[in-house]
C-alpha cells in the first residue's frame, strides 16, 4: 500500500493535535493537511486530494453531517468521523454511519487520550483498502419475512458485529417478523451511540428492540444490545434464560465483547442456538462461535463480498466455526427459516 493521504478536519485544535500525534506513529500514513470548519475543508479536499477524511460531527457554521451530505453527493470517499456521547452528536453518528461514512468513533473525554484513539491508524488503511475494492456487492435486497406463517421453534439467536455493522444489522433486523426468537447482539460501539441505533431499529423493524439490562428475561420478539463501553453481555439460567451484565475486564480487546456472549450461548443454550458473526476488524467472536457450533448451535458468518471488513468472519470461517456464509442480504432469511418450526429444514 502507498502511504494513505489524510486530511483531518475538526473545529478543536487539541483533538487535531491528538490525531495528528497518534497517525504519525505510523508509517503508511501522511496527514495532508487539516481544517477548523467545513468550508476550510471543502477548498482543502479539492487541492490536496486526500484518501480519507477525518472529519468531526460537531462544527461552526457548517456541522460534519450537512458536510457529509454534501460530499458524498458530490465526491463520494472513505470518511471516518469523530463524535462526542451527546445524544444529538450519537443519533447523528447512526444517520452519518449509515450515509457510507466508514466507522465512527468517540471523542476521548478523559484519560489516556492516545489509547482512546490508537485504532485509527488501522481504520483508515481499512477504510482505503475497502474504497478501493470498490466498496460493497449490495446483493439482492429481501422483503421482510411474512409474519403470519412463521412459529419460532425455540431457538436463541446471537449475533455479534463491529465496523460495517450498523448497516448490516439493520438489513438483517428488518427481515425479522414481530414474533421473533430472542435475540442477543454485541455490536462494537459506544454507550450513547448504541442508545440511539437501538431508537432508530425501534422505528424500522417489527420486533422490540432495547439494551439489555441485568436480569431482563429473554422473550419471544425481542431484540437485546449489550450495553457499550463497561459490562459484557452474558446469557444464563436453565429453564429461564436471563441477561446477565458481567463487569470484568475486555477480552479479545473489547468490551462487551462477543467471544463473552457466544460462550455463555454454548454453556446455556447449546443446540438451541444459532451464531451469526458479522462485518469486524480483529477475531473477536471466533471463538465463542467455535464453542457454539461444538456445542451443537448452527453457525453463520456473513461473506467476503458483504463485508465493510473481513476480519471476524474471516478468522471464525478459518478456525472452522462458521458452517454457512451468506451474502448479508441473505443472512435474515437464512436465520428465520433456521429457526421456524413450520420450515422444512435442510440436512
Amino acid at each position: 500500500m502507498t502511504r494513505v493521504k489524510v486530511l483531518i478536519i475538526d473545529d478543536s485544535t487539541t483533538m487535531r493535535s491528538l490525531v495528528k500525534v497518534v497517525l504519525r506513529r505510523d508509517k503508511d500514513i501522511e496527514i495532508v493537511g487539516e481544517a477548523a470548519n467545513a468550508y476550510e475543508a471543502r477548498e482543502k479536499v479539492k487541492a490536496l486530494n486526500p484518501d480519507v477524511l477525518i472529519l468531526d460531527i460537531e462544527m461552526p457554521g457548517m456541522s460534519g453531517l450537512e458536510f457529509l451530505k454534501r460530499l458524498m453527493m458530490l465526491r463520494p470517499m472513505p470518511v471516518v468521523m469523530l463524535s462526542s456521547s451527546t445524544h444529538k452528536d450519537a443519533a447523528d453518528t447512526i444517520q452519518a454511519l449509515s450515509m457510507g461514512v466508514f466507522e465512527c468513533l468517540e471523542k476521548p473525554k478523559s484519560g489516556d487520550y492516545l489509547a482512546a484513539l490508537s485504532s485509527l491508524p488501522k481504520i483508515i488503511k481499512a477504510a482505503v483498502i475497502h474504497h478501493v475494492n470498490g466498496g460493497l456487492d449490495s446483493g439482492t435486497a429481501i422483503s421482510p419475512t411474512a409474519q403470519m406463517h412463521y412459529e419460532t421453534d425455540g431457538s436463541i439467536i446471537g449475533i455479534g458485529s463491529s465496523t460495517g455493522g450498523v448497516e448490516a444489522l439493520t438489513q438483517i433486523l428488518i427481515t425479522f417478523p414481530k414474533n421473533c426468537p430472542p435475540t442477543v447482539i454485541t455490536q462494537h460501539m459506544p454507550q450513547a451511540f448504541l442508545k440511539s441505533f437501538s431508537e432508530r431499529l425501534n422505528g424500522l423493524v417489527a420486533p422490540k428492540v432495547s439494551i439489555a439490562k441485568h436480569g431482563d428475561a429473554l422473550k419471544v420478539g425481542q431484540i437485546y444490545f449489550a450495553p457499550g463501553g463497561d459490562a459484557h453481555l452474558q446469557i444464563k439460567g436453565r429453564t429461564q434464560l436471563l441477561c446477565s451484565l458481567l463487569h470484568a475486564d475486555t477480552v479479545s480487546g473489547h468490551r462487551p465483547s462477543v467471544d463473552v456472549m457466544f460462550s455463555s450461548m454454548a454453556k446455556s443454550v447449546k443446540g438451541k442456538g444459532i451464531g451469526v458473526i458479522l462485518t469486524g476488524l480483529g477475531r473477536d467472536g471466533a471463538q465463542g462461535l467455535l464453542a457454539m457450533r461444538q456445542a451443537g448451535a448452527k453457525t453463520i458468518g456473513q461473506n467476503e463480498k458483504s463485508c465493510i471488513v473481513y476480519g471476524m468472519p474471516k478468522v471464525a470461517k478459518e478456525i472452522g466455526a462458521v458452517q454457512q456464509e451468506y451474502h448479508i442480504s441473505k443472512i435474515g432469511r437464512a436465520i428465520i427459516e433456521t429457526s421456524d418450526r413450520n420450515a422444512i429444514k435442510r440436512p
